[in-house]
């Protein structure tokens, strides 16, 4: 299995050094050259079974020789081990035909975990065999940094630093990352938005004398691994409706595309979905680019579902490769046209994606309301961005059983959910203290430079 870049020129990779590189050194992001094709017989022989084994069973055609069958086997335990539910991600009914898919019973409350926890096992393992040391960069709008620090925090060989919005976060994704005490974890708040928080990063990815000289790794959805962990609860949750005798469809609310890629991807290896629904906030502009055909930007305006306040969506590069063709020349001449403001997709490529995806928009109102009507009619409290999902996955409801990703637990959001519903969400127990423990974390503006060099300065310690 070789990995290969979005924009064409970088070197084909095995899943191992994919993994350990994150973004490709052309700037594009790594997919598979052929996706595992499954039959219907090897759906059919996983439902049923546990979690663990859907995961070693999906994942390990796209792995190679990275680790040995036992091996894999081990990490997959220890990566869920810790999570709150033994179904690992369970369905609930919300009304006929329509099924939610609980994500957040890992140790941050968010579906980042389930490829957080597995990554951090895989990169610790791959590691310890070269006894090589790794910087971790990422950028996050409120899970994927809560769910990496969790991930790596005392792991000797990996210094860890999150960029976050500062003040765009949610206060328990802020303390959930500025509260661990392990040194090698660093939580650094930085002026701007997410995009400005991911543009950084990328930055510091495409400066090779500094990527080589940090041995810079990334954990954010760029890395081909986060997507691939998040297939296996795609299929679960497919087979737990009836998959593969029927088909059935799944509503993501997404900002950043890596989650409802990851759904495209089970897709491609045969598993019969129906539809996959895009699911926006306010922050829309997927929805407008597949209705009308412009990915432009316009600016990041900050809403009750945070983690979806993203206008650069890295991962639509995955999308667009394949919608033109995997002609890596062409997606480049587009990110090229994004850092001046926007493109406009071909007709022939806008075609494909609307084949492949529907898509949907919900108002910051519309969002609050549903949240307020779901908890009267279902008991069922929904933090923000599922309440977006749920919206949106109503407008696609049919005759294939519909599955919506909740996404957080509504903990995360405790504000937002109370004045929706007028019942502030607990956090689990064992968070039960996370706003008396201290802060740790490091104001920094929106400069390559100066983050570079906070950079080199903390791992020479």
């Amino acid at each position: 299995m070789r990995y290969i870049s979005t924009r064409g020129t970088a070197p084909a990779l095995t899943f191992g050094e994919a993994m350990m590189t994150g973004l490709a050194r052309d700037g594009g992001l790594y997919v598979p050259e052929a996706v595992p094709q499954f039959s219907k017989a090897q759906f059919a022989a996983l439902a049923g079974k546990p979690y663990e084994e859907i995961a070693f069973a999906v994942m390990k055609p796209f792995m190679g020789d990275t680790f040995s069958d036992d091996e894999f086997r081990g990490l997959i335990a220890k990566a869920y081990a810790g999570f709150g539910h033994p179904a690992r991600a369970p369905l609930k009914q919300m009304a006929p035909n329509h099924f939610l898919l609980e994500l957040f019973h890992g140790p941050t409350l968010a579906f980042k975990d389930f490829a957080m926890q597995l990554i951090g096992q895989m990169m610790q393992a791959a590691l310890a065999k070269s006894g090589a040391r790794i910087t971790i960069v990422g950028a996050t709008s409120g899970d994927t940094g809560s769910a990496a620090i969790e991930a790596f925090r005392g792991l000797e060989n990996v210094d860890v630093f999150i960029l976050f919005p500062h003040g765009r976060v949610s206060d328990v994704q802020r303390r959930q990352m500025t509260t661990p005490v392990e040194t090698n974890v660093h939580a650094l708040a930085m002026d701007g938005d997410f995009d400005d928080c991911q543009a950084r990063v990328k930055d510091m990815f495409n400066d090779f004398a500094f990527r080589d000289g940090v041995r810079l790794a990334g954990v954010n959805s760029i890395n081909w691994a986060r997507v691939l962990a998040q297939v296996v609860y795609f299929v679960s949750s497919a087979l737990s409706l009836g998959a593969p005798e029927r088909a059935v469809s799944f509503t993501v609310p997404t900002g950043n595309f890596g989650d409802i890629f990851a759904g495209y991807i089970a897709r491609s290896m045969g598993l019969p979905i129906a539809q996959l629904v895009i699911a926006t906030n306010q922050n829309d502009i997927l929805d407008r680019a597949l209705r009308g055909g412009d990915y432009v930007t316009d600016g990041v305006k900050p809403s009750i579902s945070p983690s979806m306040d993203i206008q650069v969506s890295s991962n639509f590069e995955r999308a667009l490769f394949d919608a033109y063709g995997r002609d890596g020349a062409a997606v480049a001449a587009l990110m090229a046209e994004l850092k001046a403001g926007g493109f406009t997709i071909s007709q022939g490529a806008l075609q494909m994606l609307r084949d492949t995806f529907a898509s949907g928009r919900c108002s910051e109102q519309e969002t609050m309301a549903t949240i307020h009507r779901t908890f009267g009619e279902t008991g069922e409290l929904l933090c923000p961005h599922g309440a977006v999902g749920v919206k949106v996955a109503e407008e696609h409801l049919g005759d294939v059983p519909m599955i919506t990703l909740a996404t957080a637990h509504p903990a995360k959001f405790p504000d937002a959910v109370e004045m929706a519903s007028g019942l502030r969400p607990a956090l689990p127990l064992r968070m039960g203290d996370l706003f008396q423990r201290p802060e740790r974390v490091t104001r920094v503006p929106n400069d390559l430079g100066a983050l570079q060099s906070l950079v080199r300065e903390r791992i020479a310690r």
